[in-house]
């Protein structure tokens, strides 16, 4: 977990990169020099509360605000999240997007103040004129870019972009002076045009031969009237904006389970079987289709170090996951000895589909010999890793018995890391790193496409949907080495990372619940965990990716 000062220094590198300024407009708010606020957000000095309150009056935002994360203090700053001190700020918060030009006191009628409001909310439609791209995550265009790439700065963003798209324009009714009942649907046509900000009013919109738009919509809702047998299976098509991932890419997974269920006379199990032999060119189908509108290409088929090739067809390479298998030895001594232990066994939700959300690199793998981590590249590493002397917690490389040098993951080396700067491990000391420039969004709006759609066929009973989605992101982990399953790509690189990134979960949902004084009896695979506690205080039990299930129950010995 972050310390309050590291969560304040990603709060205010993620504020200045949102408003545009640099550490020298920061420095001159608040009565520092440049170089002082660069040591400041480098670790080197300390931030004085002095410089919180600074802070907090320079971007007008409530101190608690800035001291709840990056996320809350720039949805705060956009007007996007509520504030924790709602009658603090008195300021609203402004976004670097130019008016629309406002009619002058002479131009405006005698009922335009009443109109405020609403010229208020329709503020927000100009943000796609500053566009700098379309965001590597929902797709629709963005004001800011990270890293180079265009991308919102939240999931609320996200999902305010992507229901903008997707919701026509308000007809401004300021501009419309009143008009007589004798003819209510001319009005629109009749428009005079009175000022220049009714002059500046689109022009386009239809005259009041738009009510048709109405019967056109009802059809569509409830056009998925499908076979008698579709319809017992409960499988509809979903269409429109979910969340936050992108429409079309989510349409991509259901229109197909939709046509092969059609395909085999709603024969759930026909279906089923031919699904999933569609699983692996579907989902690069998709992968493809979720990367349109990146401003960079990846690459498929990169020269492969050889340390990433197998060295038998059934062999393994030398990269080292991590993957855990652990059990606590105080605990099963106690057990020995008599001690009763009552055992919930954990399930982690589509532990895959999670570890998608990864640093991935982007093009070829470069020797690099700094012995230094670039967090903006990604790769993999030959580490010689800290001793781990913790008995209640397992080691975050798993069941590795052999001392000295192994080649580990980008998500490995990440997570040994963070153990360091928590205090729990010795960094490790990094020889050589086989490295690209890298981004963590690369399989982000894929992710949560199919994140979306499994979300919504859970609740809908939608088990083919689940089992579809299933096969396509354990297929697109497992084939995208160096498999004669996938003809599309080859990213040995990209299986380690994205695998050892479940494991690194798995992990940390291990370290959450020691912290939260449960027992870790087990961990193993991928996806299971074995408490003694109340796990339901630190988890919450269901079927949806941040939630868990409970795989089995055991009482571990209280015979002697």
């Amino acid at each position: 977990m972050l310390s309050t000062e590291e969560s304040l220094r990603l709060t205010v590198a993620a504020l200045m990169t949102r408003t545009g300024e640099r550490q020298a407009v920061v420095a001159a708010a608040l009565g520092l020099s440049q170089a002082q606020v660069s040591r400041k957000q480098s670790g080197a000095a300390h931030w004085s509360l002095e410089d919180v309150d600074g802070l907090a009056a320079h971007y007008k935002i409530p101190v608690l605000d800035l001291l709840a994360g990056p996320t809350h203090a720039v949805g705060v700053l956009h007007g996007a999240t509520p504030s924790l001190q709602p009658g603090v700020l008195a300021v609203p918060p402004a976004r670097l997007v130019p008016a629309a030009p406002a009619p002058s006191l002479a131009e405006t009628p005698a009922e335009a103040p009443s109109d405020a409001p609403a010229a208020a909310e329709e503020a927000p439609a100009a943000i796609p004129r500053l566009s700098v791209g379309l965001c590597v995550l929902c797709g629709q265009s963005a004001a800011d870019e990270v890293d180079g790439f265009p991308q919102h700065l939240s999931a609320e963003e996200c999902a305010e972009a992507t229901t903008a798209a997707a919701t026509p324009a308000p007809r401004p009714a300021a501009v419309v002076p009143p008009a007589s009942p004798a003819a209510p649907a001319a009005v629109p046509a009749d428009v005079p045009p009175a000022s220049a900000a009714s002059a500046a009013a689109p022009v386009d919109v239809p005259p009041a031969p738009v009510a048709p738009a109405a019967p056109v919509t009802a059809p569509v809702a409830a056009a998925p009237a499908p076979s008698p047998a579709s319809a017992s299976a409960a499988v509809v098509r979903r269409t429109g904006t979910v969340g936050y991932a992108s429409g079309s890419v989510m349409e991509q997974i259901t229109d197909r389970v939709h046509d092969v269920l059609a395909e085999q006379g709603g024969d759930l199990a026909a279906a089923e079987a031919a699904l999933i032999k569609m699983a692996i060119p579907d989902v690069m189908a998709l992968m493809k289709s979720s990367r349109v509108g990146g401003r960079y290409e990846h690459s498929e088929f990169p020269p492969t170090a050889g340390i990433l090739h197998k060295k038998s067809q059934k062999g393994a390479d030398e990269i080292w996951e991590g993957r855990p298998k652990w059990r606590n030895p105080e605990i099963f001594k106690a057990a020995k000895n008599g001690e009763r232990f009552e055992v919930t066994a954990l399930d982690m939700n589509a532990a895959y589909l999670s570890a998608l959300k990864c640093w991935l690199p982007i093009g070829q793998l470069r020797e690099d010999t700094s012995g230094v981590h670039d967090p903006k590249k990604a790769g993999v590493h030959l580490i010689t890793p800290a001793d781990w002397d913790h008995t209640d917690l397992p080691n975050p490389l798993g069941a590795r018995q052999e001392p000295g040098e192994l080649w580990v993951t980008e998500s490995t080396l990440r997570q040994l890391l963070d153990c360091a700067r928590q205090g729990l491990a010795d960094p490790p000391v990094i020889h050589r790193s086989l490295v690209s420039g890298a981004t963590e969004a690369l399989l982000e709006k894929m992710r949560r496409a199919l994140a979306e759609v499994r979300r919504s066929a859970i609740a809908e009973g939608d088990e083919l949907t689940v089992a579809y989605v299933k096969a396509m992101y354990s297929k697109f982990v497992s084939t995208i080495g160096e498999s004669s399953a996938n003809r599309e790509i080859r990213r040995p690189d990209w299986m380690h990372i994205i695998r050892s990134k479940a494991f690194a979960n798995l992990w940390m949902k291990a370290h959450k619940a020691r912290t939260a004084g449960l027992h870790v009896v087990q961990v193993s695979g991928t996806d299971e965990l074995h408490l003694v506690g109340d796990w339901r205080e630190v988890f919450t039990e269901g079927r949806d990716l941040a939630q868990v299930k409970v795989k089995d129950t055991y009482v571990l010995g209280g015979k002697k």
